[in-house]
Order: structure tokens, then sequence, then C-alpha cells
């Protein structure tokens, strides 16, 4: 039976009522509505009906459809999903094309994981943009430090990161200014604006990671950046002053250094050399106080033996000794008042002069007659044999 049939649905209980008599009724209870004369005209039952309903059927059949198509989402290689349905938590998707069920049952959040997102702790944008209440600190020596870094850090765990925190990026600038305030107030003023930046770096790092591991933000920081780290600028003339003065302390301190390293090898060189000559000196004095003593014991010895001949010969030795230095001799006459001088340095020298000429002369004639200069040393040599026969023969 055609679902048009007016007599379908009035059969007592046999099956569903006529919607073309529904629809016939709810019409004529809507008198202004137009068309309604259209449709009494045609009985309830023509071909506009028809029509209608079958053009209504394909919108809801489009709509249907458009809402399927809306569950359809991509997720890039460095994306994950995170579906929810309900705003419950349901599962994490992978890179690529992914289907959720459609709103209001299912949504998805795209979380970027390889994204690097940077926290500004200081400053905003810009150096010159400074936030105080953020940037000055309190060393260890109760010095303020005016400290500017950035922080950069990635996702870890995009469930974490979206359930766990309420405003996670937030919680990443509290954190690090903690744990930089926290390192800060461990460090003397000198440390951290100069040689102690990169470590502070590295310090506040680590403890930023497992103040945001405790929090379980599933957000891994991968590096912290010193921009700048100097005094307050209400103090930063006499702080520059204090610096001029310690590099001048330290240039002082160098030139001294090097000063002392020119001085202190020369005074040991000396001390060592003046050290060594003492020590010889010594060594010379004790050898020859050794020889003085032990020519005294032979001189003694020998004067037990013969004391005359031992006198007169320490006598002869030490004017020997004395006139073997004397240039001049005075000589006084007993019992009279005239004093002879005998110069005996003019009298060396001229007969120094005179041996040299007559050596000059010598070797001239025996240049000039070599049988002469062989006589002549045969009348000597005669003359120095006659004389010691001589000598032998006397009584």
């Amino acid at each position: 039976m055609a679902l048009n049939d007016p007599q379908w649905g009035r059969r007592g209980n046999d099956g569903p009522p006529d919607l073309d008599e529904l629809w016939k009724r709810f019409r004529q209870k809507l008198p202004g509505m137009g068309g309604g004369g259209r449709m009494g005209r045609d009985g309830g039952g023509g071909p506009g009906t028809r029509q209608f309903r079958g053009g209504a059927l394909v919108l809801v059949a489009l709509v249907f459809i458009v809402w399927l198509a809306s569950g359809f989402y991509i997720v890039d290689a460095s994306q994950r999903g995170v579906v929810l349905r309900f705003g419950k938590y349901a599962h994490t998707t992978q890179p690529g094309p992914q289907w959720h069920l459609p709103y209001p049952f299912e949504s998805v959040e795209i979380v970027n994981l390889s994204q690097v997102r940077t926290v500004e702790v200081g400053y905003r944008n810009n150096l010159k943009n400074k936030v105080l209440k953020e940037s000055l600190m309190l060393t260890d020596d109760e010095n303020i430090i005016d400290l500017q870094f950035a922080v950069q850090y990635i996702l870890r765990d995009p469930t974490e990161y979206l359930f766990n925190s309420r405003a996670p990026d937030e919680s990443v600038m509290q954190a690090a200014e903690t744990a930089m305030r926290e390192i800060v107030g461990k460090s003397r003023m000198d440390f951290v604006l100069y040689e102690g930046r990169e470590q502070i770096a590295a310090n506040a790092q680590s403890l930023m990671q497992q103040i945001l591991d405790r929090y379980k933000s599933g957000i891994s920081i991968s590096k912290v950046t010193m921009q700048q780290a100097q005094p307050p600028e209400q103090v930063q003339a006499a702080f520059d002053d204090a610096v001029k003065a310690g590099q001048d302390r330290e240039r002082q301190i160098s030139e001294g250094q090097a000063y002392a390293n020119d001085v202190i090898p020369k005074a040991r060189g000396t001390a060592s050399r003046l050290m060594q000559e003492a020590e010889g000196y010594r060594q010379r004095v004790v050898a020859n106080a050794e020889g003085e003593a032990e020519r005294f014991r032979q001189v003694q010895v020998e004067y037990s033996r013969a004391p005359q001949v031992t006198r007169e010969r320490l006598y002869l030795e030490t004017m020997q000794n004395i006139y073997a230095n004397a240039t001049k001799i005075y000589v006084d006459q007993r019992g009279g008042n005239n004093l002879l001088l005998l110069p005996l340095d003019k009298i060396l020298q001229m007969n120094a002069t005179s041996a040299q000429s007559g050596a000059d002369a010598t070797a001239g004639a025996n240049a000039l007659d070599p049988s002469a200069s062989s006589a002549s040393t045969f009348d000597s040599r005669s003359r120095d044999a006659f004389r010691n026969r001589d000598r032998e023969g006397r009584p």
C-alpha cells in the first residue's frame, strides 16, 4: 500500500498514522500560511508535496554529510592531536589524516611539539623596554643587579601541557624568575656580571627543568640566554668608577708582578754568585791557613834542630819578600846624619834597558857573522869553566 493512500493508517491498529493527513490538518490550523489553498486543491497528496519532501530529505542528507565531514582533520609531522570527548581527554593522534566525531560529541586540540617558544624575563621585545619588577635581583653580597634573560623551550608531552597547568607559558616565566633569583642570591655580584654568566645560565636551566618536571607541565627547557647584566641605572656611574679603579689596581698589580719577575731572578742570581764567591774565598782562606799552619809546623821542626840557621834563613826570606815589592830603599848610616837612597825601580829599569840593547846588538852581530856568535859563546863558556876551576882550587 502506498504511503499517500488515504485509507493507510485508518484501519485500526494495522499501521502508523497517515503523514499526509497529519500535514493537512496542520495546514488547516494555519490558514494564513502560503500554499494552503493549493494543498487543499491537491487533496493533500499532490506532486508538490512529494517534491517538497524530497528536497527536505536531500537538504537533511547534505547537512548530515557536512556534519560528518567536519570531523576530518590533518596532523602535521611536528604536531600531535589531542581528542576530547565531551571535554574529557580521549586519546592522542599521530601525524597524518585523522577523523573524530563532530561537534558536540568530540573536539580536537592540535599541539605543535617542535615549535620553539620564548619567554622574556626582565624585558619585553627589546632590552630598552625593561620590566624592573622582574629584572632587579639581590646578590649574595647584598648588591642589586639589573638582569635580563630569555628562556627557550619546547613541548615534550601535549597531554601534560594542556591539562596539568592552567597557564603553562606563565608557569615557565614564573619558574624561570624563581630559579634565576635563587642562583643569583647565592652568587656574588662580580661573579654574576663577569666570569660566571655561562655557569649561571646553565645552573638556571637545570633548576627550571626540575621545577617544571615537578609541575608535570610537559615542557622541556632548551636554552637560557643571558641578555644583559648590569648594576641599576641609579648607581651606574659609581659602579663604572669602581670598575675603573679595579682595573687600575689590576694593572698596577700586573706591572708590579712584571717588575718582580724581572728583579727577583737578578737578585737571586747575584745572591747565588756572592754565595759562591764567598764559599770560594772561604775555601781559599782555609786552605792558605792550613798551608801556613803546616809550614809553621815544618819550620818549628827545623828550628828545633838548628835554631841559628833557621833564624837567619827566616830573616833572609822575610827581607826578600819585603824587598821584592819595594821600589825605593833608604839606608841609614850608623853614627851619621846622611840617608842613602837606592832607587831600585830606576836601577832595574836601566838594567833591563841595557840587557835589551845588548841582546839586540848580539843578535845583529850574529846575524852578520854566525862564527863570531859561536866564538863568543865558546869564550863565555871557557870563562865560566875557568872561574869554576879557580873557585874549586881555592882553599
